[in-house]
């Protein structure tokens, strides 16, 4: 009997929380920009609004050619581009443009190449241990070395590791890696030790 009074009264909460905010559950729904899912159209995604200015030249990302690294973890988790994608988003607020092409960007760009140097990345998700991911960098400016840096993360895989395969613990790492990187540019100083070294 407890358990009607409790659903009721919350189902009486609910309906009163949409007659305070002054609409129909379909309004609020409008209002919040869910109305995507409900019509299966994808919600426009804001931008953050660049207030930095240059340019920043994004080289594409590649593996250490001396490293050993699986070749399944090269083949399959994409590691260089997801990274890059992390260091641009996390660095956008710094920089007026971020490209990936030297060609278009202006003389005075600041070129940023990343090496990924080491991976941990047994197969067998969290059940096969820690997952590691050891990148190597620098910043240059009209040929001029801007600074250097050594970055290494490591991933048990967080909440519901066990669920979790080798790529998306291996995909934490370089998420965390990119906002390294992204705040090492604003302060780009020679020799720095990112992360977890």
């Amino acid at each position: 009997m407890k358990f009607s009074y409790l659903a009721l009264f919350v189902v009486l909460l609910g309906l009163h929380g949409c007659a305070t905010k002054g609409g129909t559950p379909s309004a609020t729904l409008l209002q919040s920009g869910s109305i995507a899912a409900a019509t299966n159209q994808p919600a426009p995604v804001p931008q953050p609004a660049s207030t930095g200015v240059g340019t920043l030249v994004i080289k594409p990302i590649t593996f250490k050619n001396d490293s050993y690294i699986r070749d399944a973890v090269k083949q399959e988790c994409m590691l260089e581009e997801k990274l890059s994608q992390f260091i641009k988003e996390n660095a956008a607020g710094q920089y007026a443009a971020i490209v990936s092409n030297a060609n278009s960007a202006p003389a005075d760009a600041q070129v940023l190449a990343v090496e990924i140097a080491e991976v941990q990345g047994t197969g067998g998700g969290a059940w096969s241990g820690a997952k590691m991911v050891l990148i190597t960098g620098s910043l240059t400016k009209n040929g001029q070395v801007l600074g250097t840096f050594k970055a290494r993360r490591y991933s048990s895989g967080g909440m519901f590791a066990a669920y979790k395969g080798t790529c998306a613990i291996l995909g934490r790492c370089v998420k965390t890696l990119g906002h390294d990187v992204a705040e090492w540019l604003s302060h780009p100083t020679s020799q720095a030790v990112l992360g977890d070294l």
